[in-house]
């Protein structure tokens, strides 16, 4: 009989043994979230200090849930990204499944936010509520990047709980490998959403370009 394990149970310890997934720390690895960033316009800062002062705001009515981080926060970011927008096209609640059939399981989940261009995964996106670690949804970020059906090119991932952000690489291999980026925090002096924009327009860049 088949085990199903869902998404957001599965752990990083399951994941390195049943598909071999392996933590990168070589700082090569994963270049694209900090080389070649694209300058962004000082009304698209201003946007993000909107998005910023008003997170800040919701933050004194706890607790901050999920759909409100992904409304408040993540939209604006996508929308500025361009991901609303020809070639891209955003997938919510996209359904996952994943097997080892040598292994007898099956790992389910839906994602919470895909953005693809031309049938390609550009990001993944997985939401936390206000209260959560980032550290919460990392092996579930990482078991949707495993579904991506286009293994001959790099996966993406950004997991973000309303103020921390953080990017992933997942490269399919013989042993399937990843690398995290440093964590953005929207309460860092100025305002680190900013870079997250920076980041998110260039993983656009290289799908469109590739």
């Amino acid at each position: 009989m088949v085990q199903i394990l869902p998404a957001r149970e599965i752990t990083l310890h399951e994941l390195t043994e049943k598909f071999g997934l392996e933590l990168v720390e070589d700082e090569q690895f994963f270049r694209e979230w900090q080389d070649e960033l694209p300058e962004i316009t000082e009304q698209e800062k201003h946007r993000l200090d909107r998005v910023k002062a008003s997170y800040s705001n919701l933050l004194q009515e706890p607790p901050l849930l999920e759909n409100t981080v992904k409304m408040v926060v993540l939209s604006p970011l996508l929308d500025l990204a361009g991901f609303y927008l020809p070639p891209f096209r955003i997938r919510s609640e996209k359904s996952i499944e994943i097997s080892q059939e040598d292994e007898g399981f099956t790992i389910k989940g839906q994602i919470d936010v895909l953005a693809v261009c031309q049938q390609f995964w550009v990001v993944v996106i997985e939401s936390k509520q206000a209260a959560f670690s980032l550290e919460v949804g990392r092996s579930q970020l990482l078991s949707y990047m495993l579904a991506n059906p286009h293994p001959q090119r790099p996966t993406y991932g950004l997991i973000l709980n309303g103020s921390n952000f953080r990017f992933l690489k997942l490269v399919k291999g013989e042993r399937c490998q990843y690398a995290v980026s440093r964590i953005f925090d929207l309460f860092n002096p100025g305002n680190d959403l900013y870079q997250v924009l920076c980041v998110l327009k260039r993983l656009a860049q290289l799908t469109v370009s590739t």
